[in-house]
Formats: C-alpha cells, sequence, structure tokens
C-alpha cells in the first residue's frame, strides 16, 4: 500500500522523517542516519531520516498483517532442479573450478495490496527473534523489506570493521557435520581475503572460529573476522572490497558468481545482499546479510523469500535441499498465519 509511510526499525530503534534517497555509497560518509539495502546483484537503496528514536518493535496487532496461505508459496527451483544444481556445483569442484558455492532458489506468493511490511516485523520479532532483525520501508522507491537476519555483514565503528560469517547449519549441534567446520573455514578466508583489500596491512585477524549460535528451530557456526580501515578508507571502499558477502557467494568468490549465475534463474534482490542502518554523524553502521529476508513485490503483487545452502564436495543434494527446507519453515509458518507468535506451530 503506497500510502504507508517510509520507516526504518534497527536495533530498538525507529527512524521517521524521510530526507532524501540515493544510489551514492559517499553519502555513508556524510551525515544523518541512513537505512541502507543493497540488492545482491548491487542494487544500492540508501535513505536518510530526520527523526531516529528508541523505540522497541511493537506487539503484533491482530490483522495487521495478512500473509499469504500456507500452500501458496511456489519456488524458483523445485526440489528436482535445487538437487540437480547441487550435483552441478560438484562437478565444477571435482574439475577444480571452486571449493564451495552457495545455491539459492527464491519463493513467491500472492500478497494483500494493502500489505505492510513492518506488521511483518513485529510477528518475526515474537516468532522468529533475531539480532539483526529490522524493518525498510520506501513503497516509493521499491523497497519494503523484514529481515529476521541472524548473520552480520559489516559492522562498522570509526575505523574498525567487522564480518560475522555463518556458515553450517543444523536443527542441533550434533547435527553438525565435519562439512560445516570445513566450509565455515573455507568462508573465514575468503572474509579475510575481502577485508585485507581495503583494511591495512596485518590488521586482520579471527578474534572467533566456529562458534556454535542457537537460533530458533535450529543452530549456526558463526565466525569473527576483524580488521582497521585506513584513514582514506570510505564505506565506498569497503562495500566494494565486501561486496556480495562471501557466507552467501563461494570461494573463490568470482568463480562462485559465475556458477551461481548460470543455475539460479530468478535474481536474489535482497535476499544475501546487505540490509541495515548508518550512523554518519557516529561512524558507526551495522548492516546484516539478507538472508531470513521477506521483500514485497508490488509490480508482480508478491511476496518473497529466499532460502539456500553452501555446496561443497562432501554435499548430499537431498541434505542441502532439506536444509533449505529447514531454513525456510519456520520463517514461513510465520508469514503465513501458519504459527502462533506466543507459543508455537498452530495445528
Amino acid at each position: 500500500m503506497h500510502d504507508l509511510a517510509p520507516l526504518a526499525r534497527f536495533g530498538g530503534r525507529v527512524a521517521t522523517g524521510l530526507l532524501d534517497v540515493t544510489s551514492d555509497p559517499e553519502a555513508l560518509d556524510s551525515t544523518g542516519f541512513w537505512a541502507v539495502a543493497a540488492d545482491f546483484e548491487g542494487r544500492l537503496t540508501c535513505a536518510r531520516f530526520s527523526d531516529v528514536r528508541p523505540e522497541p518493535v511493537p506487539a503484533p496487532v491482530p490483522g495487521a498483517w495478512r500473509g499469504p496461505v500456507t500452500d501458496a508459496w511456489t519456488s524458483s527451483l523445485d526440489r528436482a532442479a535445487y538437487t540437480a544444481g547441487v550435483r552441478r556445483i560438484r562437478e565444477h569442484i571435482a574439475a577444480g573450478e571452486v571449493y564451495q558455492a552457495n545455491l539459492c532458489r527464491v519463493l513467491s506468493a500472492p500478497v494483500a495490496p494493502d500489505a505492510d511490511v513492518d506488521a511483518l516485523t513485529a510477528l518475526l520479532a515474537r516468532g522468529n527473534p533475531a539480532p539483526y532483525a529490522g524493518t525498510i520501508r520506501l513503497p516509493g522507491h521499491g523497497v519494503e523489506i523484514s529481515t529476521a537476519s541472524p548473520e552480520l555483514f559489516l559492522r562498522r565503528t570509526g575505523r574498525v570493521v567487522e564480518s560475522g560469517p555463518i556458515k553450517g547449519t543444523g536443527r542441533t549441534e550434533a547435527d553438525l557435520l565435519q562439512k560445516d567446520y570445513a566450509e565455515n573455514v573455507m568462508i573465514v578466508d575468503l572474509v579475510r581475503n575481502d577485508l585485507g583489500r581495503v583494511c591495512g596491512t596485518g590488521t586482520v585477524t579471527v578474534p572467533d572460529l566456529c562458534v556454535v549460535e542457537k537460533h530458533p528451530g535450529l543452530v549456526h557456526l558463526v565466525s569473527t573476522v576483524r580488521g582497521e580501515l585506513p584513514t582514506d578508507a570510505a564505506w565506498r571502499e569497503l562495500l566494494a572490497a565486501a561486496f556480495p558477502p562471501g557466507s552467501v557467494t563461494g570461494a573463490p568468490k568470482s568463480s562462485a558468481l559465475r556458477i551461481i549465475d548460470a543455475l539460479e534463474t530468478v535474481p536474489r534482490g535482497p535476499y544475501c545482499g546487505g540490509i541495515g542502518w548508518v550512523d554518519a554523524d557516529r561512524g558507526t553502521g551495522e548492516l546484516a546479510v539478507g538472508i531470513r529476508t521477506f521483500w514485497i513485490d508490488r509490480a508482480d503483487g508478491v511476496l518473497r523469500f529466499g532460502t539456500g545452502a553452501g555446496i561443497t564436495w562432501g554435499s548430499d543434494p537431498e541434505g542441502e535441499w532439506r536444509e533449505t527446507e529447514l531454513k525456510a519453515s519456520r520463517l514461513l509458518a510465520v508469514a503465513s498465519g501458519a504459527y502462533d507468535v506466543s507459543g508455537g506451530a498452530l495445528s
């Protein structure tokens, strides 16, 4: 619904009073508070707001979000196409072209014309709380996103920058395989290389490697990569070095991107991009990897959601399909009203 006011919500703050919108990353080193949405394919939207105030995510209002019915979701890759894609990636690995590649699919379902992503954020905050959850609502600029992302893409505090790549997913810690640990280490090396392109020589470190984090319904392996930017490095250089996020592309990144482009049938859009905020006055910012993320495509009248898995030589095609299902199931249930956010799944 296009008369919804522009809004951004992150980290216990809400931003209103839209001032301007730009695609120029240099704006992030100017002044003011910016909401940032970077599509996987590279489209950047930066929106500056005048009023930023503390505000917890409001409790869900009954009827405020009318989501798709549970069985309305369709996938850009069905089970047969996805498992065939996994086998194709294993062939690329056997040929020495790539070590790991992330294969994703985008789910879509019709959505009501008056759907409000901020009302969905309120439901997700109860049904699937996440450290980097938030809303960016810019109806006139084609950006309506609700994210429940658990993954840090880039955090900047002055000259210090951090990334928190996730690789390895299971229902419990016991489900994590050696393949998951190997995959995480591969992506940590890639992120170290990315940050090393823009950070000072010798400043890139890995304070945490393969830490098990618990999230609603699953666990992840998470590492931390940290570096220090030289005084002349700005957001433009940082995004150019690190984008798109390594954990949702593969290693080497250039080869993985080529393989992804050949196998995936639709653009990822905000999914697997960067979503968050930048406070240019304070020199701080926090962008999440756009996973566990919904967005409204008004042109097609649909709600979209992406899910994927990292493919290595040790991947089992059916197991990777099940991982994409695991990552999606709880969030789709919340968005479709099939999950009681006060107590659990509905019967």
